[in-house]
């Protein structure tokens, strides 16, 4: 089973993560932030993969360690349950309607972590998620998964709409670049 289990400790968070990437639907998250944990739920369920995770983070400060944090053992634990990579599809891509917002995602797990990131969110906030944040955590898994994550909004006026288009998108380019489609590693290099 392509798994990963561990815990993070630093004086901002501690965060416990369960990750599996070949079952689906054991989601369990709670980050303290509301929203956050939904889009998390969001993308795992596209992943089609499970993932428990718990961070108690020095949200009396704000959100940005939390969010940063959890993109960060998200990323590690999404790099450590893929092992020498053999047999993955390699790349994903997505492109999700949310209402008025449409996403592109485009994604390659090549062990080079890059994220470009084109997207104006227009609210400052959805519920107490500070809305840039979701560059930062997909800042923090890409290269902390070793992956180069391609994140374009086409349109889109709602925030809530434009973020959850986001975060299903890139699920659902993860779900196909795991998936594994052979024995061997995708590289003419022969590693990942």
């Amino acid at each position: 089973m392509r798994k990963s289990v561990f815990e993070r400790r630093t004086n901002e968070t501690f965060i416990n993560i369960d990750l599996n990437l070949d079952v689906k639907g054991e989601n369990k998250i709670s980050s303290g932030i509301g929203f956050f944990d939904h889009m998390l739920e969001l993308l795992a369920f596209r992943a089609g993969i499970s993932l428990r995770l718990e961070c108690r983070g020095d949200l009396h400060v704000d959100a940005h360690h939390t969010v940063e944090d959890v993109g960060i053992c998200v990323g590690q634990a999404i790099k450590n349950a893929l092992g020498d990579k053999a047999g993955i599809a390699r790349y994903g891509t997505a492109s999700l309607p949310m209402d008025e917002a449409l996403a592109n995602v485009a994604l390659d797990i090549c062990g080079r972590g890059h994220l470009v990131f084109n997207a104006e969110i227009p609210a400052e906030n959805c519920g107490t998620f500070p809305t840039e944040l979701t560059e930062e955590f997909f800042r923090a898994l890409a290269n902390n998964a070793g992956i180069t994550l391609h994140i374009n909004l086409a349109y889109g006026k709602n925030s809530h709409h434009i973020i959850e288009a986001i975060f299903k998108a890139v699920g659902i380019a993860l779900r196909e670049a795991i998936a594994i489609n052979g024995i061997e590693i995708s590289s003419t290099k022969g590693v990942l």
